[in-house]
C-alpha cells in the first residue's frame, strides 16, 4: 500500500531580492512498511525535505499525498494534528527535558493529546520496555548515557502510535558502538511493520535501511537497494 506520494515538489527561500531554489522537482514514493534513507551531505537539502516529510513545512510547488491526504490543502491545525498523532520524530538531539525523567519524557506527547495520567504510565512504560530502559524510567537525562537518552527519544516517538517514524541524524551525537545500537533497533521497529525515514549524510548508517535515495543540490535520485550502495 503506498504510504505517500510525492510529485515535482519544489521549494524556495527568499534571499534578499533573489529566491533560492533549495528543492527541485523531487519525486518520491514509500509504501506502508518502507524503510528509506535520505542521503546527502551537508546543505543539499535533506532537512528541507524532512520537514515537508513530516509536516513541519509545507512545499512552495507541488503535490504531496499522505495516507490519501492532499497535505497542500490542509490548514495548520491539521497538520499538528497529523504531526502529534501520525508522525514520531527522532532528532540528532535527543531533545529531552532535564527537569523530567524518563517516563515523564515519554509522557510528554500523551499529555497533548489529552490521555489520562494512569494510561499514559502504562504506555510510557510499556514503551520504555520495548527499548530496553524499564531500569531507568526514574533517571532524570543527565544520569543517562547518550544512547540511553536517544532511545528514550525514541520511546517518545513511538508512544501515541504513528504510523510513520521520522529521522534526522540519530546517531549524529553517538559514538560508533552506540549508533549501532540504535540503528538495531531502528531495524527491529521496521521489521514489526513501522515505516522508517532517516535523513543522514553517513553512507555506513544509510546502509541499515532497506532502501536509499541520494539527495544533492536539491535534486532527489534513487539510489536502490541498500546493499548496493
Amino acid at each position: 500500500m503506498t504510504f505517500f506520494r510525492m510529485e515535482k515538489i519544489n521549494k524556495f527561500f527568499p534571499m534578499g531580492e533573489e529566491q533560492a531554489h533549495i528543492l527541485k522537482d523531487i519525486d518520491l514514493t514509500l509504501e506502508e512498511g518502507d524503510y528509506l534513507s535520505i542521503l546527502g551531505p551537508s546543505g543539499s537539502g535533506k532537512t528541507t525535505l524532512m520537514n515537508i516529510i513530516g509536516c513541519l513545512d509545507v512545499a512552495s510547488s507541488g503535490r504531496y499525498i499522505l495516507n490519501d491526504r492532499e497535505i497542500e490543502d490542509l490548514t495548520e491545525a491539521e497538520l499538528a494534528h497529523i504531526r502529534s498523532r501520525e508522525i514520531g520524530f527522532v532528532f540528532q538531539d535527543s531533545q529531552l527535558l532535564p527537569r523530567l525523567t524518563a517516563q515523564q519524557n515519554v509522557e510528554l506527547p500523551l499529555i497533548y493529546a489529552g490521555t489520562s495520567p494512569a494510561e499514559r504510565r502504562r504506555r510510557a512504560q510499556a514503551m520504555l520496555e520495548r527499548v530496553e530502559l524499564s531500569d531507568r524510567m526514574n533517571h532524570f537525562p543527565n544520569q543517562l548515557s547518550g544512547g540511553q537518552q536517544q532511545r528514550v527519544a525514541i520511546a517518545r516517538a513511538l508512544v501515541g502510535g504513528p504510523s510513520l517514524l521520522l529521522a534526522d541524524e540519530p546517531t549524529g551525537a553517538l559514538d560508533q558502538k552506540t549508533g549501532r545500537q540504535v540503528m538495531k533497533l531502528f531495524g527491529e521497529l521496521n521489521g514489526e511493520g513501522r515505516t522508517v525515514i532517516m535523513i543522514t549524510h553517513d553512507t555506513n548508517i544509510a546502509r541499515n535501511a532497506r532502501r536509499i535515495v541520494h539527495i544533492i543540490d536539491g535534486e532527489l535520485t534513487e539510489g536502490g537497494d541498500a546493499a548496493d550502495v
